[in-house]
C-alpha cells in the first residue's frame, strides 16, 4: 500500500488489505484529514504522526489487536496527540457509477450560501448540490480526494423511497466510484444505500481540526 488513495482505489474494486490482523500507517493525503479505516482484520491509520507512536499506542490499548484501532483509548490518545476531534465511527460503503440520466428530476444549486453547501465545504472540496422535490443530494471530494455522497430528505417525506432514489441518482452523476459514510445506528439510511447498490467495505473515523473558538 503506497498511499491512502491507493488503499481506497483498490477497495473500490474489491481488493482489500491482507486480513493479517495488522495495522498499516500511511501519510495523510492532506492537512485537513487524519483518521482510521478498518477492513476485515486489517486497519489503516492515516496520519503524519510517527508510525512508531501509532503502533506503541495501539499495543497499549488493552484489547483485542483486531479492535485496537477503533478502541476508545487509542482514539482518545490519537485526538489528544493531534489536537483533533471526531464525531462518530461510520460504516464505509462504495458503489460504481451508472450510465444514463438520473431516475428523478434534479436541479443543481449553485448558491454558496445554501446551508447544505456550507456544511459540506467543512469536510469536502469541489462540493456540488442538487435538489429534488423533498430532498437534497450532495457530492464532494473528501478523504484522499475520493468522491463522496450524502443526502437529506424532508421529515414529512421519509420512508417513501426518496432517499433510495437520491443515492441511486448520485451514481448516474458520477464517473468514478462513489463513497458514503453512514453511522451504523442509522439503519434506515444504511438500508437505502444498500438497496441502491452501495456495498459495505469497512468502517472509518475521521479526525478533523477543532473549530476555531
Amino acid at each position: 500500500m503506497k498511499s491512502l488513495r491507493d488503499v481506497l482505489d483498490a477497495a473500490a474494486l474489491g481488493v482489500f488489505p491482507p486480513a493479517d490482523g495488522r495495522t498499516t500507517v500511511v501519510a495523510q493525503h492532506s492537512p485537513r484529514d487524519a483518521g482510521v479505516l478498518c477492513f476485515t482484520a486489517h486497519s489503516v491509520v492515516f496520519t503524519d504522526e510517527d508510525p512508531e507512536w501509532v503502533h506503541e499506542t495501539l499495543a497499549a490499548a488493552e484489547c483485542d489487536a483486531l479492535s485496537a484501532s477503533m478502541n476508545p483509548r487509542f482514539l482518545a490518545a490519537f485526538m489528544e496527540r493531534t489536537g483533533r476531534t471526531a464525531e462518530t465511527v461510520d460504516a464505509m460503503l462504495v458503489a460504481a457509477p451508472l450510465p444514463g440520466e438520473p431516475p428523478l428530476p434534479l436541479r443543481e444549486i449553485e448558491d454558496p450560501g445554501h446551508p447544505r453547501v456550507a456544511y459540506a465545504r467543512h469536510r469536502r472540496d469541489d462540493v456540488r448540490v442538487w435538489a429534488a422535490d423533498g430532498g437534497v443530494l450532495t457530492t464532494g471530494r473528501g478523504i484522499a480526494g475520493r468522491l463522496e455522497v450524502s443526502v437529506e430528505v424532508d421529515e414529512g417525506l421519509r420512508q417513501r423511497g426518496l432517499g433510495r432514489a437520491l443515492v441511486a441518482a448520485a451514481r448516474h452523476l458520477a464517473d468514478e466510484p462513489l463513497w458514503a459514510q453512514i453511522a451504523p445506528g442509522n439503519a434506515r439510511s444504511v438500508r437505502a444505500f444498500q438497496s441502491a447498490g452501495y456495498r459495505p467495505v469497512g468502517s472509518e473515523i475521521l479526525l478533523s481540526a477543532r473549530p476555531a473558538r
